[in-house]
């Protein structure tokens, strides 16, 4: 792109207006942690928990719980609208200077977003930064610093053979790096330029959206930057859990769609096909064993019911 958004110097981290948008849909009872910790930072302008029509209960719960909390906005959805569509609504109501994308299953410590909003200020041109996000054992998410998903990259990664992957590899980073892409799992941007960029791209439903934002961010002259002494903990989302083939098939479509945007072997025909059928093929492939898991999981529940 010629032209960039004017973003403001960030100001002091004490004095930061930042408004988080949380993606609920059957997320589960620890979505009131997340939402919990959010609410306690002081750098939280408002906090918008947009519910993408779920049936546990939990966001109701929520506003109930929260009902004098002036900073906290429930909005139902009466369907499913996928995960960046949901954002993208949220924040449109939202009028903080930076907007602050976190899942449900992400739970924030209290000096969390004072160091994200630190690293947004030091780094010039800093359009978009992420943390390394870490399973309950603190092992780190490799999706926290990746490279484009690059048809050469993706091969070299699923083959196991030398070469440039997708995953870095090695140890995460110990201070803030400049990266081609971070976890969607929390990102932190500067309103005007998720504004001008139009924030998520619509198109996809539910996996890739962040590969897709964090590519436009670059494309437009700014950098991504993962906080790598930032980390953060993530867990295993209730939609992944309850609804495994449904979310596999928007991460395959989301792959799909990611390729023919912005990989130059996309303009191969030939090439372009081979992929397509690589990724559903992918997708059936993994339908068994996350139907038996799906299956298992019910039936241990059922035998730990009292």
């Amino acid at each position: 792109m010629n032209s960039h958004p004017p973003i403001p110097s960030a100001p002091a981290a004490g004095a930061a207006s930042v408004s988080v948008i949380i993606v609920s849909a059957d997320s589960g009872p620890g979505l009131q942690d997340c939402v919990r910790r959010a609410l306690a930072l002081a750098q939280v302008h408002e906090l918008l928990l947009i519910d993408n029509a779920s049936a546990d209960g939990v966001p109701e719960a929520i506003a109930r719980a929260h009902e004098h909390e002036p900073k906290l906005s429930v909005i139902f959805n009466h369907a499913n609208l996928g995960f960046g569509p949901a954002v993208n609504r949220a924040a449109r109501r939202a009028s903080g200077e930076h907007l602050l994308v976190l899942n449900p299953d992400c739970l924030l410590e209290p000096d969390t977003l004072v160091r994200l909003l630190a690293v947004l200020a030091e780094h010039p041109r800093a359009g978009l930064v992420g943390a390394v996000v870490c399973d309950a054992q603190g092992v780190p998410d490799p999706a926290s610093y990746r490279r484009d998903p690059l048809l050469h990259r993706a091969l070299n990664t699923l083959l196991k053979r030398g070469g440039e992957g997708v995953e870095i590899g090695g140890p995460m980073p110990t201070a803030a790096v400049e990266a081609e892409a971070v976890s969607g799992a929390l990102i932190l941007m500067p309103r005007r330029l998720f504004d001008f960029l139009g924030g998520f791209d619509e198109r996809y439903f539910l996996h890739c959206e962040d590969l897709d934002l964090c590519r436009r961010v670059r494309d437009a002259g700014y950098r991504v930057v993962l906080a790598g002494d930032v980390r953060v903990l993530h867990g295993k989302g209730g939609s992944s859990r309850h609804r495994p083939v449904f979310v596999s098939w928007y991460k395959h479509r989301g792959m799909w769609r990611w390729f023919r945007t912005f990989d130059p072997a996309a303009r191969k025909p030939p090439l372009a096909a081979l992929v397509w059928l690589g990724i559903w093929a992918h997708f059936a492939l993994k339908v068994p064993g996350q139907l038996w898991r799906r299956l298992a999981a019910r039936a241990a529940a059922r035998d730990a019911a009292p």
